[in-house]
């Protein structure tokens, strides 16, 4: 099945470098969006699209970059707000630096790109706003208490976002993925003393049995973004292989 139906749109997907973030941009052009990539590694952007150097943690870099996207593109449309970075251990095992270093990353980036977007987004006939949220947000997940808590922010901010904006005819939504097969979580695997192992161990707690693919994720950020979904705003959409949702039974 082929799709057109961002044909004439302007979208910017942050951390559309890579991973999750890649795979949403390429498939937001193959149905006819133009694009920009705001990422720290915008050498990096798939052919085709157009690349901007962007640090979301930095408010004159974002408010910069999504200006420079506007320009080249013509407007805003779309904002895919991608970008994040992770944290491992418990309460105990973070400093109060890495805290905020995670929260201006995965929180406040979202809020200063969406903000500097924000002009464009209410001159668009149909403006969205996506987050990339997670899994983590809503199932307590072992050794993953500062990138939960940061997620868990996305997920109530996503929330406000909507209200605030509704009237305004933007819509905000977001989706929690499961553990994804992106190069992030592959990093993950391989600083682990038994990668096969924790591959397995990282599949067996996802219903399906398998890692969620970025493709897989980006399919469900672009149903939020289309033009098609206007009736959906402040939903959460789980493309998390049932791991939210379904308690199965052990088998044998």
């Amino acid at each position: 099945m082929s799709t057109r139906e961002f044909e004439g749109l302007r979208a910017a997907v942050t951390g559309g470098a890579s991973g999750i973030g890649s795979a949403t941009a390429r498939m937001l052009a193959e149905r006819g969006a133009s694009v920009a990539v705001l990422d720290l590694q915008a050498g990096d952007t798939p052919g085709g699209l157009h690349a901007i150097t962007c640090d979301v943690a930095d408010d004159a870099s974002a408010t910069r970059a999504v200006a420079d996207a506007a320009e080249h593109l013509g407007g805003i449309d779309i904002v895919v707000n991608n970008a994040g970075i992770g944290a491992q251990g418990s309460v105990a095992d973070n400093d109060d630096d890495e805290w905020r270093r995670v929260f201006d990353v995965n929180v406040i980036g979202m809020a200063r790109v969406t903000r500097a977007a924000l002009p464009w987004l209410r001159r668009s006939r149909a403006a969205a706003v996506v987050n990339t949220c997670s899994i983590a947000a809503t199932a307590g997940l072992p050794q993953r208490a500062l990138y939960s808590a940061s997620k868990g922010a996305v997920m109530s901010l996503t929330l406000a976002m909507a209200a605030d904006h509704v009237a305004e005819g933007i819509r905000v939504n977001c989706v929690n993925p499961g553990t994804a097969d992106t190069p992030w979580v592959q990093r993950l695997l391989d600083a682990a003393d038994d990668p096969a192992a924790e591959r397995a161990a990282l599949e067996a707690r996802q219903p399906t049995g398998r890692l969620v693919t970025a493709d897989e994720v980006a399919h469900a950020i672009c149903y939020l973004a289309s033009p098609l979904s206007a009736s959906t705003t402040g939903t959460v959409l789980a493309v998390d292989g049932g791991m939210q949702g379904l308690r199965l039974r052990p088998r044998g």
